[in-house]
């Protein structure tokens, strides 16, 4: 409880900090980086798994209520964009495995589960039981959306001057309370529904999908106030900090840069996409670039949320790329054990 409360209170002041000096993204930036400093100076750190999780559903329900009738109209036509995800996660594989192994020396399985952009405690479940090396694969993926994370909003602001510290909604006063109580039950229903037939990612998708229906449906006309999305980029920010505590200066030299060599890697992968959706006119450019950029799905949707993206855009395409790469993962895993012992 401890470590719990020390690392709330160093996010807090991470969160202050960004505030005071007018940095972008201050809930969700400040908190990371207080608590990879923390973290690396060995302060025991530990974040509240049910709460964070419950910070996820908000991130649901937030997409949920952007799915109008009109932009889910909007959905055929980006079957162009959304045919490139396979061809992505295959050039990411290509590039990635090769790169773990013949460079750092890593296993087959440790590689392959490095590579793949899927979501972290799903990798991790997976490469466990493929033989793989959990520790490394933790902080490999922990790196992926830390530098994405930290790196995309800069380009954002200086590509398309976006405000990235304006509220990203309505304040809950200006929410009527019914509204707010749809809300709250589409969170924790969808998550606990999606929870029970076994669905990955339930605590943000399970919300997501109720929500999107009581929205079609006409019963819900708002997305969950300003205060709320703050905190969930609060707790992400933390969530992500705090994977690397206990870190040593071996996992350091190591690990960490191969992580973010492998960062720049697929930032060239994301930008060679990019490059061909934009000169061919098949999507707009911001809703391209977040799309195509393999953060974190929570990280991405909140960006999404706060530029004012195409949501219904952004997240089909991150909901297509984890669910290939989740179904993709039982198959690997037997074709890793057939290849290493």
């Amino acid at each position: 409880m401890i470590s719990i409360i020390y690392t709330l209170g160093i996010g807090l002041m991470g969160a202050i900090s960004f505030l005071y000096l007018n940095l972008p993204l201050p809930w969700l930036l400040g908190p990371i980086i207080a608590s990879l400093l923390a973290a690396l100076a060995k302060i025991p750190l530990k974040s509240f798994t049910p709460l964070n999780n419950f910070m996820r559903t908000v991130l649901g329900v937030a997409v949920g209520a952007s799915l109008t009738p009109s932009v889910v109209m909007s959905f055929q036509s980006m079957w162009p964009t959304l045919a490139m995800i396979p061809l992505f996660l295959i050039m990411i594989a290509a590039c990635g495995v090769p790169y773990f192994q013949k460079v750092w020396g890593y296993d087959l399985a440790t590689a392959y589960y490095s590579t793949m952009p899927g979501g972290l405690q799903d990798m991790l479940v997976f490469g466990e039981e493929a033989g793989a090396n959990v520790r490394k694969l933790s902080l490999i993926h922990a790196t992926r959306v830390l530098v994405i994370v930290l790196g995309l909003p800069f380009i954002l602001r200086e590509i398309w001057d976006v405000d990235l510290n304006s509220p990203p909604g309505l304040f809950a006063n200006q929410i009527p309370i019914a509204e707010m109580i749809i809300m709250l039950i589409c969170g924790l229903a969808g998550w606990k529904i999606a929870k029970w037939v076994g669905l990955f990612g339930a605590s943000i998708l399970g919300p997501l999908l109720l929500t999107a229906a009581v929205t079609l449906s006409g019963n819900l006309h708002f997305r969950p106030p300003a205060e709320a999305i703050w905190a969930a980029q609060f707790f992400i920010g933390i969530t992500v900090g705090t994977k690397y505590t206990g870190i040593t200066l071996q996992e350091l030299k190591t690990d960490i840069i191969a992580g973010i060599g492998f960062c720049i890697l697929l930032l060239l992968i994301s930008f060679s996409f990019f490059e061909v959706i934009t000169l061919f006119h098949l999507a707009p450019s911001m809703e391209t670039l977040l799309a195509f950029t393999p953060g974190g799905q929570a990280e991405l949707a909140v960006l999404a949320l706060i530029v004012g993206a195409d949501m219904a855009f952004v997240i089909a395409h991150h909901i297509l790329r984890i669910f290939l790469v989740i179904l993709g993962a039982p198959i690997a895993i037997k074709i890793l054990k057939q290849r290493e012992p």
